[in-house]
């Protein structure tokens, strides 16, 4: 393979492509997808409606069944252990198609590379073992996304922004100082902050024809969210949401 794209593409409406990730899309020849299954069948075809509207015709797509890993795990250790064998396995399966393809690739990764996406980590994995050309395309991130839905800034004024998971929200509860970003929630870890004194701003398929907006005093639109976010996930098999959490001035 001549050389690689990694290539952000937005949370999910194929318009936040920006004009230089469809000018790398336009230059691949073959686009490598990790699959997620029958369930997440809604994943796949975003991508195909990114790649009918940016790239250059014809072009081959190369899928990749993503191997299963453990999802419960018993401490902070054990997953990243979890992780990185995960990770390994997924590189694997990375080097052997790319060593079958000649001519100019891509991997289209949603939001942006940089942040909570292993795709970056996995290439590097490839490109420590043999020669691999590769180029990062920056991409609109949930959290763009998120804030521009709800029409706010991330963060007040000349105050920080904590970016976190679910599971450290668990563990760490809200940011005593600005605001806090929170990704990869799969247990509706804001039903355990306890106040009057949070307010979040929640979206679910940014981008997207489901996506849903719900903002408010936390205590007073937690359960909605949590009875929305069941409904959704219910009907449709799978979720990607996103929230920012704050604590209002007293």
């Amino acid at each position: 393979m001549q050389k690689l794209f990694v290539v952000g593409i937005g949370a999910g409406d194929p318009q936040q492509v920006t004009m230089q990730a469809a000018a790398a899309l336009r230059r691949a020849d073959v686009f490598f997808v990790i699959g997620k299954g029958e369930r997440k069948r809604e994943l796949v075809d975003v991508r195909a409606a990114v790649l009918a509207a940016h790239a250059r015709q014809p072009y081959e797509i190369v899928t990749i069944a993503d191997p299963p890993r453990e999802r419960i795990v018993p401490s902070a250790a054990d997953y990243r252990e979890v992780v990185e064998d995960w990770h390994e396995r997924r590189a694997a399966l990375l080097a052997e198609a790319f060593g079958r393809v000649e001519g100019v690739g891509a991997i289209l990764v949603w939001g942006d590379p940089s942040l909570y996406d292993s795709t970056l980590r996995m290439v590097e994995r490839v490109a420590a073992r043999e020669t691999l050309d590769y180029e990062v395309i920056p991409g609109i991130t949930s959290a763009q996304a998120l804030a521009a839905r709800h029409r706010i800034v991330l963060h007040d004024i000349g105050e920080p922004v904590h970016i976190t998971t679910g599971r450290r929200l668990r563990e760490e509860g809200v940011a005593a100082v600005g605001s806090t970003l929170v990704m990869l929630d799969g247990e509706c870890s804001f039903a355990e902050i306890a106040g009057d004194d949070v307010h979040i701003w929640w979206g679910a398929y940014l981008g997207m024809p489901d996506e849903t907006l719900i903002e408010g005093p936390l205590s007073a639109v937690r359960d909605r969210i949590i009875k929305c976010r069941n409904e959704l996930r219910e009907r449709k098999g799978w979720i990607m949401d996103i929230y920012l959490l704050r604590r209002t001035q007293s």
